[in-house]
Order: structure tokens, then C-alpha cells, then sequence
């Protein structure tokens, strides 16, 4: 792990982000178009987990083994499907990115992301308030090659890490605050997890709104999940791979 000590939304943040893959954006990196249906994605699951044949069918309510080829695929491991536009587009700018060494959007920030960087220390403090922690500001930390990264809000000791979010939309707030589910960020959480080599992270949920009622810090601890980070890590490496096709299919076009 490589530590770039800078503030969040800073420029040199900015330049440090600059053609790397981020942790926040692994979600849009992996998303594919045209994969596994429901009842395909089951029966795949099933076998994965070691049931046969017949008890996968079973589970997926099949009369007979599925023989499309995404399901032969996603059964040997293989990335099914195509990237999303989405990821094709990241993947491109990424590559522009590179070859600058700037960011392609010239450091620019929404008012989300500009309230979130504002709101973070009072997020941190409410944080170290409940749990009587000490977090340590991280700034940017990337994998030894500097091709992944991860804006890690707070470091924890030796083993641990935290994420603070400051969503304001209706849909985010209740899926933390009422059904306890972070799922939404999950590849956001086990990556700063692989990248830091840390064992467990810190979600933290913050709105100011909600100090009146005393819930103005949802969080809740997630451990490091190795099975999870696999599957992660391999189909990073597959994006990896297009965003260096995009680099050289642009360079060879400037020689």
C-alpha cells in the first residue's frame, strides 16, 4: 500500500486520482451487460457451492441443465457478458487520464461530493465519539503499482479502516438508517479492505438532519471477506485490461 498524505478534493487529491482505478467507482468498473439471468445466476451459485447436478436444476427450477453459453462461462470463471456503457466510458477516460496526468474533468466536483468533503471531519468526530476510537486521516491510498486506489476516509489502529457517506437522497437514507443494509457499497468497503490489507471497516451513515432524534451517525462494522475480494480483484484485473487497450490504441494513434 502506497499513502498519499493530501486532503480530499484537493488538488493534489485530484492529480493522485488521476488514471487510477478508484475504489468508489469499482461498482461501475465491474457492472456487464447481457449476463446471467435470475434463474441462470442460481443454478450457477448452486454449483458453485458443491451441489449437483440435479440439486442445482432443483434450486433454480430447471427441468434441465441450462447449455446457454453465459452460463458455461460464468461455470469455468470466465467474466460474462460485455462491460456496460458505463464502464466502457470510464474505462476511456481513464485512459486519457494516463496519458495526461491530469484529471480528465479538470479536478471539477459536484455539490455532493463538495458537501460530503465538508462534512467528513464532523463525521469522523461523531465516529470517534461513539466507539471512543482514534481514526487517523488517510488522504489516498493506492496498491503498490499505483493502478488501484481508494479515498480511505479513516485508518484505524493497525487492522481497520472507516467510510464516512453523507447522502441527502430519500432511497440511501432509509437503507442504512431503517434496513441496515450497505450493500449498495459493498465494493467500495472490501476494496479499501484488499488495497489497505486492513481486517475489518467502519460504514458510517452521517446526517446532520438527524441530530435532533440522535441519529445523525448510522455505522456498523464489516469484516474483510477474502472469497468476496477474489471475485473483485478478477474482474478489476479485466477492466484493468481495457483501460490499458484504450491507452495503446491511443498512443499508437499519436506515433
Amino acid at each position: 500500500m502506497i499513502l498519499i498524505e493530501c486532503e480530499q478534493g484537493s488538488a493534489q487529491w485530484h492529480l493522485a486520482r488521476a488514471g487510477c482505478i478508484t475504489a468508489s467507482m469499482f461498482t461501475v468498473a465491474r457492472s456487464r451487460a447481457g449476463g446471467l439471468d435470475e434463474k441462470q445466476a442460481m443454478y450457477v451459485a448452486a454449483v458453485q457451492a458443491g451441489m449437483t447436478d440435479r440439486e442445482a436444476m432443483a434450486e433454480a427450477g430447471y427441468k434441465a441443465a441450462p447449455k446457454a453459453e453465459s452460463v458455461r462461462l460464468a461455470l469455468l470463471g470466465q467474466p460474462v457478458g460485455q462491460p456496460t456503457e458505463a464502464a466502457l466510458n470510464y474505462a476511456f477516460a481513464l485512459a486519457v487520464e494516463r496519458i495526461s496526468g491530469e484529471p480528465l474533468d479538470g479536478g471539477f466536483e459536484t455539490w455532493q461530493m463538495k458537501r460530503g468533503h465538508e462534512l467528513e471531519p464532523e463525521a469522523r468526530m461523531e465516529h470517534e465519539i461513539q466507539t471512543g476510537l482514534i481514526v487517523q486521516r488517510a488522504g489516498f491510498v493506492t496498491t503498490d503499482d499505483g493502478a488501484f486506489g481508494a479515498s480511505a476516509d479513516g485508518l484505524i489502529g493497525e487492522d481497520g479502516g472507516s467510510e464516512y457517506k453523507c447522502f441527502l437522497a430519500p432511497d440511501k437514507l432509509r437503507a442504512f438508517h431503517i434496513d441496515n443494509d450497505a450493500s449498495g457499497i459493498m465494493d467500495q468497503v472490501q476494496g479499501c479492505m484488499w488495497i489497505t490489507g486492513r481486517k475489518f471497516w467502519h460504514v458510517g451513515m452521517y446526517c446532520p438532519a438527524l441530530e435532533v432524534v440522535g441519529r445523525q451517525l448510522w455505522w456498523q462494522e464489516f469484516k474483510r471477506d477474502d472469497d468476496y475480494i477474489e471475485k473483485l480483484e478478477e474482474d478489476l484485473w479485466q477492466f484493468k485490461l481495457l483501460v490499458d487497450d484504450y491507452e495503446q490504441k491511443l498512443r499508437s494513434k499519436a506515433a
